[in-house]
């Protein structure tokens, strides 16, 4: 088979694929249903039809690329994509030609994934952390996470949008507004906001315009819009992932993992990122630790399972706090022994959290700026500040960077006030906040709402955040998985499993049988508000 018949194939494969979509969108969404038709399908029913010779990687790769252009850049306009990758069809129809020669490189082999614009490409796309200062900077070679994608045979279709350098920039800030992407809309409710960091690649996989993506996280910036986006993401273990070649905030929080419509999609994905790096040495200890995820993957995941309420999260919303004992139900119904308790001294270590992310977001960028971008204008975070300045009606015409500024002022990281403040962050998030808990209640995995619902996007006052989970694991550098719990006003939420280091297999064995057993997620209608009358 030549190229010619690729492209054929690809076309008429597309046509097909298209047909079945419009006729998804047209009738209503319900669980467990595919409303955009192989494009909202998952990563295993992809593959069988590639398999039999149904679709093409060219054509799903087509059809996301057409999707973008209807939904993202017109109609509703959700603005999640940040740079189309011009070679992504290229790339995918040489996962064609090889998959013709049975030479399949695994359960990616072909699939269409989008990166976070923080994670570096080395190719003609630029990588940018959603600023100006660095657009049009193309990376000097992939970060470990983009090759090891690469490596497992996925296309990468493109760059989401994101909250401007990840959210470290304002105490001000809006959630999925970056001066070079502009602001990525909620597929679920127009006016509202998709939380961050990671809100464009929550919000494309919400919509169906790619099968994966690939998020971030220091601090929430995975599970936070996964969960208001209606999807599972997974905040692994620290070390399981490399973070060579992604723009920092704190080396000792940040870590890369899966946004997808399912738990399935996720541990696959996971376990294609996860490797050594001998340019992160943290990931030689991690290496092999975090389980078997595709195991994981089995029905009864939760019988006898020991899990943990962490009670200390709940009461932020009463109808959240309804939607999640009735997901508290569900477990006990699949065989899971719960423990009403509370995560201990997480009011310890609040402050000493935000020490640690500006000494190191000072050190971690400059760094990151001379091996992957050492052709841009900015070198360091002064540089950024003052480009920032410069460029002010541009940059800063809606919140400041008063967290930049307040990192510039930091000293290295020898400094005695760092060295103390990383330290209490782990003694009280780690030893004496999730460790303690799950080893005095002879605990499997600890659960709580991951947040609360979508917040209406607001320039003036900026995010209504209202209260999160994602701190314990974050702080304590532990596994976190969020998968959806049902809905407020129509709002997703999510239900979040959290456990102790290099517990992922086991946390994706528990959201599975989850996920499984109440199969909540719906896809989006993209309306311009909420209706109160929606329950």
């Amino acid at each position: 088979m030549d190229r010619r018949q690729f492209v054929r194939i690809g076309v008429a494969a597309g046509a097909a694929v298209g047909a079945s979509g419009a006729q998804a969108q047209a009738a209503p969404a319900a669980a467990g249903k595919h409303p955009g038709g192989i494009l909202d399908a998952g990563v295993r029913e992809q593959q069988r039809m590639m398999e039999a010779g149904k679709l093409t990687s060219h054509a799903l790769t087509s059809q996301y690329l057409a999707r973008i252009r209807t939904i993202d850049k017109a109609g509703p306009r959700i603005n999640a994509i940040i740079e189309i990758n011009p070679e992504a069809l290229k790339i995918a129809l040489e996962m064609d030609r090889e998959r013709h020669l049975k030479r399949v490189r695994g359960p990616l082999h072909g699939i269409p994934v989008l990166l976070k614009d923080n994670i570096a490409t080395g190719d003609r796309m630029s990588t940018t952390a959603g600023s100006l200062a660095l657009s049009n900077v193309r990376a000097a070679r992939d970060a470990h996470v983009a090759e090891r994608l690469r490596a497992a045979g996925a296309v990468i279709i493109g760059k989401t949008n994101l909250s401007e350098w990840a959210n470290m920039r304002s105490t001000h800030s809006v959630s999925g507004w970056s001066a070079r992407g502009g602001l990525t809309l909620n597929p679920y409710s127009l006016d509202r906001n998709c939380s961050g960091s990671s809100s464009g690649s929550g919000a494309a996989i919400a919509a169906g315009l790619a099968t994966l993506a690939v998020g971030t996280e220091t601090d929430g910036s995975i599970v936070s819009p996964a969960s208001i986006c209606g999807l599972v993401g997974i905040k692994p273990t620290l070390g399981l992932v490399s973070r060579s070649g992604i723009i920092p905030i704190a080396h000792s929080q940040d870590t890369a993992g899966p946004m997808a419509r399912s738990v399935a999609d996720a541990a696959l994905m996971l376990a294609a990122m996860t490797g050594a790096d001998p340019k992160d040495p943290i990931t030689q200890e991690g290496e092999g630790k975090g389980g078997d995820y595709l195991a994981a993957l089995r029905p009864g995941g939760l019988q006898g399972a020991r899990i943990g309420v962490a009670r200390n999260f709940f009461g932020e919303n009463d109808e959240l706090d309804a939607v999640i004992e009735k997901a508290l139900a569900e477990l006990r119904a699949q065989g899971a022994v719960l423990v009403d308790t509370e995560v201990p001294n997480v009011n310890k270590y609040g402050d000493t959290e935000t020490e640690v992310l500006l000494y190191e977001f000072k050190a971690d960028l400059a760094a990151y700026l001379k091996e992957y971008a050492p052709t841009a204008s900015v070198a360091n975070m002064a540089d950024v500040i003052a480009f920032n300045q410069q460029h002010r009606q541009r940059e800063l015409p809606y919140f400041g960077q008063e967290y930049l500024e307040r990192a510039q002022q930091k000293g290295g990281l020898e400094t005695p006030a760092y060295r103390e403040a990383l330290a209490n962050n782990h003694r009280y998030a780690r030893a004496e906040g999730i460790d303690r808990v799950m080893r005095e209640h002879q605990l499997d995995a600890l659960v709580a709402p991951t947040g609360g619902p979508a917040w209406l996007t607001d320039f003036i006052n900026g995010d209504h955040f209202s209260g999160s989970f994602s701190s314990p694991a974050a702080v304590a550098g532990y596994p976190h998985i969020t998968v959806p719990a049902g809905y407020v006003h129509g709002l997703p939420v999510g239900l979040s499993f959290v456990g102790a280091a290099f517990s992922d297999a086991a946390l994706i064995r528990m959201a599975y049988s989850y996920e499984q057993a109440t199969l909540h997620r719906r896809a989006p209608q993209f309306p311009p508000s909420v209706s109160l009358a929606v329950r």
